[in-house]
C-alpha cells in the first residue's frame, strides 16, 4: 500500500503538470480536449492537490493514520474509470497526434488498473494483524460540523454533476461539458467522501494528509481562477459562492494541520 500510494502520487504529479502547465495546449498533451482553459487549470490544481495527500499518507508508521487517503482515491479513480468509459469518444485515442494518443492510452491503463490494485491490497491491508494505536486529539466541535457541511455539500454536487451534468453543470461559474462536468464531479464526490471519513475519524493525527490536501486544494484553486479570471461569469452568485467555499476549505485545513500539534485543545 505504501508503494502504491507513493506511485500515485508520481502519476497524480504528471496528471497535473500536464494541466497546469500546458493547460493551453490539450488537445496536444493531455488525454482529451479540455476547455475552457480554467477548467484544466481546475484539474490540474486538483490534481497537485492530491500529491500531498498521497505522500503523506505514504509516510505514515500506522495504517490509522494513512487510511484516509486510500478509500477516497478509490473512489475517484472507479468513478473518473465510468466517466471515461462514458466519454470515450472524447478521448485522443485515434488522434494523428502522437503525444495526444500516447496520453490516452496511458491514461485509460492508469484509469483501469489503479482502482483493481488498490481495491486488491486495501483487502490484502485490512488482513493485516494488528489495531488501531489510541486516537490522538480531537476535531473541536466547530470544525467538524464545518468538514459535514463542505463534504456533505461536495458529495451532493459532484453527484449531480455525474448524474445530470449539463443541468447542474449550468450552476458551475463557467462554461462546462458533460464531460469535463463529469471530471469535476468525480473530484468533489472523492473529496467529500474523504470529509466525511475524516470526521469519522475524529483525530488530528489521523487527518493529516487531507489535511495537506485541503491547503493545497483550496491555494491551486484561488491561482487558477486568477490565471483565468476571464474565463469566470463574474456576474453569476455562483461565482461567489465558489470563492466562498474555496475560503472556508483553506482556514479548515490550516487549523487541521497546525491544531494537531495542540494535544489540549478541544
Amino acid at each position: 500500500m505504501r508503494w502504491l500510494l507513493y506511485a500515485a502520487s508520481v502519476l497524480v504529479f504528471l496528471a497535473g503538470f500536464q494541466l497546469t502547465v500546458f493547460t493551453e495546449q490539450t488537445d496536444t498533451y493531455f488525454a482529451w480536449f479540455v476547455s475552457p482553459p480554467i477548467t484544466a487549470a481546475f484539474l490540474g490544481a486538483a490534481y497537485w492537490a492530491a500529491v500531498p495527500v498521497e505522500v503523506l499518507a505514504a509516510r505514515e508508521a500506522t495504517w490509522a493514520k494513512a487510511r484516509i487517503a486510500v478509500p477516497a482515491i478509490w473512489l475517484f479513480t472507479t468513478l473518473t474509470l465510468i466517466v471515461t468509459l462514458v466519454h470515450f469518444d472524447r478521448f485522443h485515442f485515434s488522434s494523428p497526434n502522437s503525444s495526444a494518443q500516447a496520453a490516452a492510452w496511458f491514461w485509460l491503463g492508469i484509469y483501469a488498473g489503479v482502482p483493481f490494485a488498490m481495491l486488491v491490497i486495501g483487502l490484502l491491508q485490512l488482513r493485516t494483524p494488528g489495531g488501531d494505536p489510541p486516537r490522538g486529539p480531537p476535531a473541536p466541535m466547530w470544525m467538524r460540523i464545518t468538514v459535514l457541511v463542505q463534504g456533505g455539500g461536495m458529495l451532493a454536487f459532484g453527484v449531480g454533476l455525474l448524474l445530470v451534468p449539463t443541468i447542474v453543470g449550468s450552476a458551475w461559474p463557467w462554461t462546462l461539458t458533460p464531460l469535463t462536468a463529469r471530471a469535476i464531479g468525480a473530484w468533489f464526490v472523492g473529496i467529500g467522501f474523504a470529509a466525511f471519513h475524516a470526521n469519522r475519524e475524529n483525530d488530528f493525527l489521523r487527518i493529516r494528509p487531507l489535511a495537506g490536501g485541503y491547503i493545497a486544494f483550496a491555494v491551486l484553486q484561488f491561482v487558477a481562477v486568477a490565471r483565468y479570471a476571464g474565463d469566470v461569469n463574474w456576474s453569476a452568485p455562483a461565482a461567489w459562492v465558489y470563492l466562498a467555499f474555496l475560503g472556508s476549505i483553506l482556514p479548515v485545513g490550516l487549523f487541521a494541520w497546525l491544531g494537531r500539534r495542540r494535544p489540549g485543545m478541544q
